[in-house]
């Protein structure tokens, strides 16, 4: 049977009203002359059409391909990127950098073409341009979050954000109506937090939302780790983007941009906090920036309250931590970043779980995945992933206005304070 008998054959049985039957015949007649993939990628009049029927990818396999265009290039943008590459269903298409010598690293290392590598503050613009990329991943610095990921929605690409999806109260609400309206139009973003690709802590969190540890009565959450090292000396515009992580208004301070990984696991069993109480500081680290190097908060929510710990220095030889206990009426549910999740609660109550082992790499294989399949389907169910990362962004901020003003924040005052971060991007190339 020839492709045309089939797409007319599937296109009667899907209902597709005949101008789309039209688009196909076209199409079948343009691959009989020019079979050349590559050619059809960059012609845009096509590749429009093409989105008409088959938005993602050519054809109707099993595995389509996503083209992405990679927004960050660094350790992060790079370590995602790898995980895309091996999962299959990826082509890395095109990337923008702020800086040459990270683009020209990153597009030799996947293969991407100089012409599509873009630099300087809106190199993403360009990218964003391009009609045949279908999705981005974001990975650049997280005050550009926001900002690139509604400039992503409003181009029609899909969108895989890594965290925290935004660093102010007033970004995360016009992430909040982008995602919506995105989510209306088919387009999918999805945010990757690896504990929540996890199937120990989504097992957990649901059992504890069940009642296995009982009524919730308090519990703690810590984050440790060693100092992060400058990249490079500080001293000229470019220098403190490098530095990106040790600037607040660039990077949202540590409680924001390092410790969500732990405040996310108290957000998701708890919601939306009532009020905070805390102090932070910046004693041990004595380098350029003005994040602080440690936090003690209590976040007190409807049910009971949480005690939040972190450290962001190097000291005695102590190791990484990144933990969460919930005492309940009837047992207690532990999780631990890299190790074991697990309730204890009496006979009735116990569940052993397990221990994660491989988090930090199989969780966003995990998200990657899924990405893959809503955003080849055009399926974004509710773009599901976004709202929880603002609440937890939303908390971290609490905790940060908390220690920063060494006063209790109610969360009301923080939604109605709802500052703007504005970084200051003087001196570097547009």
């Amino acid at each position: 049977m020839s492709v045309r008998r089939i797409c007319q054959r599937r296109t009667k049985n899907a209902g597709l009203p005949g101008v789309i039957l039209s688009v196909i015949s076209n199409l079948t007649r343009f691959f009989k002359n020019f079979n050349n993939r590559r050619h059809f990628l960059e012609t845009a009049a096509l590749t429009s059409l093409a989105g008409l029927v088959a938005p993602l990818g050519f054809g109707q396999t099993a595995q389509p391909k996503l083209r992405v265009g990679c927004i960050g290039c660094g350790g992060r943008g790079t370590f995602v990127a790898n995980i895309l590459k091996d999962d299959g269903g990826y082509e890395l298409a095109a990337l923008a950098d702020y800086f040459e010598d990270s683009g020209d690293k990153f597009g030799d290392t996947f293969g991407i073409a100089k012409e599509r590598r873009f630099n300087g503050l809106d190199g993403y613009k360009k990218l964003l341009a391009d009609p045949t990329i279908h999705a981005v991943a974001i990975h650049s610095p997280p005050c550009f979050h926001a900002e690139q990921l509604i400039a992503a929605v409003e181009a029609g690409k899909h969108v895989l954000v890594a965290k925290p999806i935004a660093i102010d109260v007033p970004s995360c609400e016009r992430v909040r109506e982008a995602v919506k309206k995105a989510a209306e139009r088919g387009i999918v973003v999805y945010v990757d937090v690896q504990s929540r690709g996890d199937a120990l802590f989504q097992e957990g969190i649901k059992r504890m939302h069940e009642g296995a540890i009982g009524d919730f009565t308090y519990g703690m959450c810590s984050y440790e780790a060693d100092t992060i090292p400058l990249k490079v000396e500080p001293g000229t515009p470019e220098a403190r983007l490098r530095n990106w992580i040790h600037y607040k208004a660039l990077g949202g301070d540590i409680i924001t941009e390092q410790n969500i990984h732990a405040v996310d696991i108290m957000s998701w069993a708890l919601g939306q906090p009532v009020r905070a109480t805390g102090v932070s500081g910046r004693k041990a680290i004595t380098f350029a920036g003005d994040t602080a190097d440690h936090y003690a908060v209590n976040f007190q929510f409807q049910q009971g309250s949480m005690n939040f710990t972190s450290r962001q220095y190097t000291v005695g030889g102590m190791q990484f931590v990144c933990s969460n206990k919930f005492y309940g009426s009837k047992g207690v549910f532990m999780t631990d970043f890299g190790g074991r999740v697990m309730i204890r609660a009496g006979k009735e109550g116990y569940w052993p779980g397990g221990i994660t082992k491989d988090l930090y790499h199989q969780g966003s294989v995990n998200n990657a995945r899924l990405f893959h399949q809503q955003a080849t389907s055009r399926k974004p169910e509710g773009n599901a992933t976004v709202e929880p990362a603002i609440q937890t962004v939303l908390l971290t901020l609490l905790g940060q206005m908390a220690a920063e003003e060494k006063r209790t924040v109610t969360f009301e005052e923080l939604i109605k304070a709802a500052k703007v971060v504005s970084p200051d991007l003087s001196g570097l190339k547009a």
